[in-house]
């Protein structure tokens, strides 16, 4: 991902790399449209599901951040949900020392760092945590990420443009990585391969202190009401958090009937379960050629 986003730093108005792009940014809106649609399918069962859907979208609209949506939202799943059932678990394992062991080594490691990129240079400190908040909150999907950076890189701080944006989830695509790996491309773009680097780690390293710290605790976890409650608030409100990035996202395309036709085309393929990769792959052809 950082050669790519090298590549797209280097190139990116040369008149066959825009072309490119302009088709690929018209997939990406695909991409993201077919993945509400299946996080609606599957979160979304019931009016107060969809209540907290379209709160969310309204909330994400009107300019409120998404974390403070998803906060929200968690809230209205434990007054909503009240006949979610809740599996009957058995005794719960010891507490693992070993792991809380490890998850307060990397813990103090990682607070460690970002202390010093606080002393040394402030723009990385704030991209660190910035990516570390993101998820931090995104949970579900990948995807759950995409309505966080956006805000937080094009919106709140206005590092990049949203078409900008837009390219580095389409470079992200090109990967086998998940669409998290965009990150790496907003740390190229603010501060060059140390920013890719330090966005990189940043925004893995929450979900890594989850898998070692919360894992052993899983089970007690999943067995309190109000935990399983605010969970299911939480995904329903990504749902509309991702209707309304969808929504901003084809706002700053400039629809012709070539764009319209590969957006097109990728939502039904992806509808088809083709390979994101193929549809990425056979977008920049025709883009080429099209636009």
């Amino acid at each position: 991902m950082v050669g790519l986003s090298a590549f797209y730093v280097s190139s990116r108005t040369l008149p066959p790399v825009v072309a490119v792009f302009n088709g690929l940014q018209t997939i990406v809106v695909a991409i993201v449209a077919n993945a509400t649609v299946s996080f609606g399918k599957t979160s979304l069962k019931g009016f107060g599901a969809a209540t907290i859907a379209i709160f969310a979208a309204g909330m994400f609209g009107l300019g409120v951040s998404p974390i403070v949506v998803i906060v929200l939202a968690g809230l209205l799943g434990i007054v909503i949900f009240k006949d979610t059932a809740v599996a009957t678990l058995g005794a719960g394992s010891a507490s693992n020392s070993r792991s809380m062991g490890s998850l307060l080594i990397i813990a103090a490691v990682a607070a460690f760092g970002l202390g010093l990129l606080l002393l040394l240079e402030r723009k990385l400190f704030d991209l660190a945590a910035i990516m570390f908040k993101i998820d931090l909150f995104a949970f579900g999907c990948g995807f759950a990420s995409v309505p966080l950076m956006y805000h937080e890189i094009v919106e709140a701080r206005s590092w990049m443009d949203a078409p900008t944006f837009l390219n580095g989830i389409a470079l992200g695509q090109i990967t086998p990585g998940p669409i998290v790996i965009t990150a790496t491309f907003v740390g190229y773009i603010v501060y060059g391969l140390i920013g890719s680097a330090i966005a990189t780690a940043s925004i893995f390293l929450p979900s890594f202190l989850i898998v070692v710290g919360v894992v052993p605790y899983v089970d007690k976890l999943r067995a309190s009401i109000y935990f399983t409650r605010a969970s299911a608030g939480i995904l329903c409100s990504f749902v509309g958090l991702l209707l309304t990035v969808t929504v901003r996202f084809a706002s700053n395309i400039p629809w012709d009937i070539p764009r319209a036709v590969l957006a097109a085309g990728a939502f039904v393929a992806l509808l088809l379960k083709v390979e994101i990769i193929w549809i990425v792959l056979v977008g920049t052809v025709l883009s080429m050629f099209l636009l």
